[in-house]
């Protein structure tokens, strides 16, 4: 298995750089031939791209899944607060209403006269209620029955039916609730769509990193492993130099120090390859014992980015720039009800309708009598010691702050659309850069390597451009990496798509 997998390493890095000429076949590769040559066929494993693993993690890691929940109970709430506008229907009864005491009874002079009082009382009722978010008002609709029945030497039993009524219920020079609830809403509703992308995009971050962690711990383990081989290779070519007198003990004692130190970071390179495929494992949700190869990207999609364009799209998409909106219709609100809750207002109540009351149920359907209630609830503050100033000027003070707040929102936002933007190209151009440095430098250790084994240089500089190969590859790797996060950070922060050009959905 572990032949396998170094297969498909240096197949990757030896074909990263297309646009570049290809370096010459090193040792780790002929080591890693000889390996195959005796390695027992598996079952062969599909290679994961790092799209397929991004779309993976997407669809059902544990960080899109919260993201997705989240996104999910933000839908229901706008759903519920949709539903409240619309007219609720409810059904209302007593089914019976028992009493059976003894109470006390004015009389016409005066004096108490305590009673026995046993009665039954049974009502049904149907609401219709609808909210009014115009005015803010509420207007219902109601229809009625109820039943007493009085047991004793004078039974009775009365039936009281309301055909129909309508009410209406209106603030005057008060705030219309509704009205600034349903803004909110609306506005709650976009911020949790756009957020919900922000964490997809969010994911894919995540998970380009830990993608090219595991790629970078893989080339680790694969170079570690070429480094233990040549190492070895070189050990043992000292100690038959060292024998015919041909180095001193000096080098032979580097060479060895040299073998020992490739073995000891070959262990810290299995420890790291195993942690890398285990995060992404985690990331991807994965069982943690699934076999897990990936193949990393050849081409890069973006190399420059218009920077007006990115900070346009940015200040149009971003999450928290709709939340300042937000914030400040939350503001104005505030500063609203300060100066008409504190002042004078008043409810208008009116009700219209039908009743009846009589001794047979039938009868109390018949003859209605109109049923009729207006009323006018007035409230006029006359001293309150400053209240309605202060808090006036509190809830000013606050739109002040959430308008400052929005300003250098947005002014962030640009700012770091922009840079990412240019973070982008100068990625573009650095993994350029490193591919060739790395291309240039295994090229540089096979010469070295070669003139070091015909006894052309010493082993000082063999080991000095082992070093540039190993400091180049991980150039290499750490431009690769910083490319594709500059890639999907720019994609976080402006909700777009630059290489489709449209806006991400």
């Amino acid at each position: 298995m572990p032949a396998l997998r170094i297969k498909a390493i240096s197949r990757t890095r030896f074909a990263r750089a297309i646009s570049h000429q290809p370096s010459a076949i090193s040792v780790k590769a002929a080591c890693v031939t000889a390996l195959l040559a005796a390695a027992t066929p598996l079952r062969a494993q599909q290679p994961v791209t790092l799209q397929q693993a991004i779309a993976l993690a997407q669809r059902q890691g544990m960080q899109a899944r919260m993201a997705l929940d989240t996104r999910d109970a933000a839908r229901w709430r706008d759903r519920a607060f949709g539903a409240r506008l619309m007219p609720q229907l409810s059904l209302t009864g007593t089914l019976p209403n028992y009493l059976n005491s003894i109470e006390p009874i004015i009389q016409p002079d005066g004096s108490t006269r305590y009673v026995p009082r046993k009665e039954t009382q049974s009502a049904l009722g149907m609401n219709v209620r609808q909210l009014l978010p115009m005015t803010g008002g509420e207007l219902l609709i109601s229809s009625g029955l109820s039943r007493l029945d009085v047991p004793g030497n004078l039974a009775s039993r009365v039936y009281n039916s309301t055909p129909v009524t309508i009410g209406l219920t209106q603030d005057l020079f008060r705030p219309n609730t509704l009205k600034w609830d349903s803004r909110e809403q609306d506005l709650r509703a976009v911020v949790a769509d756009r957020e919900y992308l922000e964490a997809r995009e969010e994911v894919a971050l995540t998970t380009a990193t830990a993608f090219f962690d595991l790629f970078s711990a893989r080339l680790g383990l694969d170079n570690a492993t070429a480094k233990v081989a040549i190492n070895d290779t070189l050990f043992n070519l000292n100690k038959g130099r060292f024998e015919v007198g041909k180095i001193g003990e000096n080098d032979l004692l580097q060479s060895e120090l040299a073998l020992l130190q490739a073995r000891t970071a070959l262990d810290g390179a299995k420890l790291d390859f195993d942690r890398a495929s285990a995060a992404l494992k985690r990331l991807l949700g994965l069982p943690p014992n699934a076999p897990v190869e990936i193949v990393p990207p050849i081409d890069i999609p973006l190399t420059e980015v218009d920077t007006a364009l990115a900070v346009e799209q940015a200040l149009r998409n971003q999450s928290r720039t709709i939340g300042t909106e937000l914030q400040g219709v939350q503001a104005k609100r505030r500063v609203t009800e300060a100066k008409l809750n504190n002042g004078f207002n008043a409810r208008v109540t009116a009700t219209v309708g039908f009743n009846q009351r009589a001794l047979v149920l039938e009868q109390a359907y018949q003859d209605l009598a109109q049923k009729q209630q207006y009323g006018l609830n007035v409230s006029v503050p006359i001293v309150q010691w400053g209240n309605r100033k202060a808090q006036v000027e509190a809830a000013q003070a606050e739109q002040d702050r959430a308008t400052a707040n929005a300003h250098a929102t947005r002014e962030q936002s640009a700012e770091e659309a922009h840079f990412a933007a240019m973070q982008l190209a100068q990625s573009a151009r650095n993994l350029t850069l490193s591919a060739k440095a790395d291309t240039v430098a295994v090229k540089r250790f096979e010469v070295a390597k070669n003139r070091y084994i015909v006894g052309k240089i010493g082993i000082d500089n063999l080991y000095l451009a082992q070093n540039e190969r190993d400091g180049a590859l991980r150039g290499y790797i750490d431009a690769l990496r910083g490319y594709w996060a500059s890639y999907y950070r720019l994609r976080r922060l402006t909700l777009y798509d630059f290489g489709e050009n449209r806006t991400i959905r």
